[in-house]
């Protein structure tokens, strides 16, 4: 009786010792290809340093350039998660990319904000004064091209007019310098950006994206439907991993999230600097674990509407987004371990 009870004990320690990858329903694949940022952690990054991603591996595989750029890689197949502002994202899928919305992942909140800058004796005051005007921006029919447009537009610039502003793609870490040296009259600075052009002094904002709309998720991390249908428990996984992350990043002192930010940058060893890291302020999420709303994308759809994209009606925001992914949908309380 003493061996069965002996050999028993020794199998539940032996099943004990791998419990937690026994009882981890397994996924469908091991590895999430994305793109990073130049400096920055992104947010699968850092869900992986806290241990939500595993056992699934982030692979990079290089760095982005703009929002529509990434998601073009998720339809074409070279990376699985990928995102952009909401309103690129309406018309690429109005355009039928075969991609949905899973999780916000950027935005406006009472600390992270985007804003349109000139020098301190620059003569622009008012909207108008933006025509025969250069604005630096990172692309065009993204976030930054409908914020000027909306800006021109609240205050009475017609269409017609509007066409005398020219917009300048320009990479955002050249953007403060485009603006000091005269190539642009107005730069597009935000986040870390913007804080140490502030630091260094001689600007002023024009107007902000936060003086439009207030706090608000501006841009969704998307997957590809086919990713979704082939592997539904790793999206699931991967968007509850990012979720957390999020919230993490919310709950946890600034310094903190700085420093975790800087070890992983210098880990990486990508031959980049973490020193814009230490401008870090919040995560410019609004909603809870990156809940998309539908006011996040019908206030783009309404837009895109005004000016004749899209047709009245053509689509609505449950056709683009699913927040079924999000272990935060419906008010559910998630532990962050």
């Amino acid at each position: 009786m003493q061996k069965i009870i002996k050999l028993f004990a020794t199998a539940w320690l032996a099943w004990s010792a791998i419990s937690p990858a026994a009882a981890q329903e397994a996924l469908e694949l091991t590895d999430i290809r994305y793109q990073g940022t130049v400096g920055q952690v992104v947010w699968i990054e850092l869900a992986e340093h806290l241990g939500y991603l595993a056992p699934l591996k982030a692979k990079w595989v290089g760095n982005t350039i703009s929002g529509p750029q990434d998601v073009q890689a998720v339809v074409t197949n070279d990376i699985d998660i990928g995102g952009a502002f909401n309103g690129a994202l309406v018309k690429l899928i109005v355009k039928k990319a075969p991609v949905k919305a899973v999780i916000g992942y950027y935005g406006v909140d009472d600390n992270t904000w985007t804003g349109y800058y000139v020098k301190n004796d620059s003569p622009i005051k008012t909207a108008r004064d933006l025509l025969g005007k250069k604005v630096a921006m990172n692309t065009l029919g993204a976030h930054h091209d409908f914020m000027v447009r909306e800006y021109l537009e609240r205050n009475k610039v017609t269409d017609e007019e509007a066409k005398q502003v020219t917009f300048v793609i320009t990479p955002p870490v050249s953007g403060e310098q485009a603006l000091r040296q005269g190539q642009v009259e107005v730069s597009t600075l935000g986040g870390i950006l913007r804080d140490k052009a502030l630091e260094r002094g001689g600007i002023r904002p024009l107007f902000t994206d936060r003086d439009l709309f207030g706090n608000f998720t501006a841009g969704s991390y998307v997957l590809r439907n086919k990713f979704i249908e082939q592997n539904p428990k790793a999206s699931k996984h991967l968007v509850g991993a990012i979720a957390k992350a999020i919230e993490w990043a919310k709950v946890t002192p600034p310094a903190q999230v700085r420093s975790t930010f800087e070890g992983i940058i210098k880990a990486r060893g990508r031959a980049e600097s973490a020193d814009a890291i230490q401008f870090w302020k919040s995560t410019g999420v609004p909603s809870t674990g990156g809940l998309v709303l539908d006011k996040d994308l019908q206030t783009w759809i309404d837009w895109l509407v005004k000016e004749d994209i899209i047709k009245a009606g053509q689509v609505k925001p449950a056709d683009l987004y699913t927040n079924a992914l999000n272990p935060y949908a419906n008010g559910a309380k998630v532990a962050l371990k």
